[in-house]
């Protein structure tokens, strides 16, 4: 997704002047004026397209993540640190980094532009080792067949597995369906495990590999005044203050933004590797 557009800047002091609770009554005197700028930010947000897995919940480090149901996807929540790992997790790659950017010129048209666009990110392993069903219990077999991202889980007729000389352990009825899955075209996502009602209806055994990490944190210790904001705000405890310097612990540290956002005097980075 890359998205760019502008907005008369008459507009947005329309708006400025319509939200603020602290103007009178009168407004003619009303002056609105705006230097030259640019902001820039990041934003991490699932997309529809999310198969309800929950895999990203189960990964993200803070629990900032409310879990999907059948009827609603994963929503990120504002305790997110933006460490990224939910979208390095993503089987399906539905959770997005979106790069959002503003900048005024002061340009001869007086308009704000904006832009949008997604950000690459690498992706960990997950692998699909085995996967089977129980066929004695009830399930919503409907459901997990219309989120599995690959078909791979589909609904079938006795005929199917008869040819296939398949024995499910129960007694077929013509005209019935009977859920299967083709393990050439299971990615391992979990889907069908997790929004199924019946807890043990699909036995999955996958494999997630290790984090990429392409980001680190640097220190200047030349600029580090002391403070223990870093220690105090690191949601992993990865930061210490030893002998007046910020010792940072590589394995413990998931390259969030909470120790460079908390930094009165910006001597924590976060910056990408080369």
């Amino acid at each position: 997704m890359n998205v760019s557009f502008i907005k008369q800047m008459k507009d947005l002091e329309r708006e400025v002047l319509l939200k603020s609770v602290e103007l009178d009554d009168d407004n003619d005197d009303f002056q609105f004026e705006l230097d030259n700028f640019s902001a820039h930010d990041e934003i991490i947000a699932i997309a529809p397209k999310c198969v309800r897995c929950n895999t990203c919940v189960g990964e993200c480090p803070v629990n900032a993540i409310e879990p999907a149901n059948i009827f609603r996807i994963a929503k990120i929540t504002d305790k997110c640190v933006k460490c990224e790992i939910c979208i390095q997790s993503c089987p399906v790659s539905a959770v997005k980094l979106i790069d959002n950017s503003v900048v005024y010129d002061n340009n001869e048209e007086d308009t704000v532009e904006y832009k949008l666009s997604n950000v690459s990110s690498r992706h960990r392993v997950i692998r699909m080792n085995s996967i089977s069903i129980d066929y004695s219990d009830d399930n919503n077999w409907y459901d997990c067949a219309k989120l599995c991202p690959t078909n791979a889980f589909t609904l079938e007729f006795k005929d199917f597995f008869d040819d296939l000389d398949m024995d499910l352990g129960i007694d077929l009825i013509d005209d019935e369906l009977y859920p299967h899955i083709n393990e050439k075209l299971c990615i391992g996502c979990g889907a069908c495990v997790e929004i199924s009602l019946n807890d043990n209806a699909v036995e999955l055994d996958r494999y997630i590999g290790p984090i990429i990490h392409s980001r680190v944190i640097e220190v200047n210790h030349d600029l580090c005044v002391n403070c223990f904001l870093c220690e105090e705000n690191c949601p992993m405890g990865a930061i210490e203050l030893v002998d007046g310097k910020v010792v940072l612990d590589d394995d413990k540290c998931i390259r969030c933004i909470e120790c460079t956002r908390h930094c009165p005097v910006f001597a924590l980075k976060r910056v990408e590797i080369e």
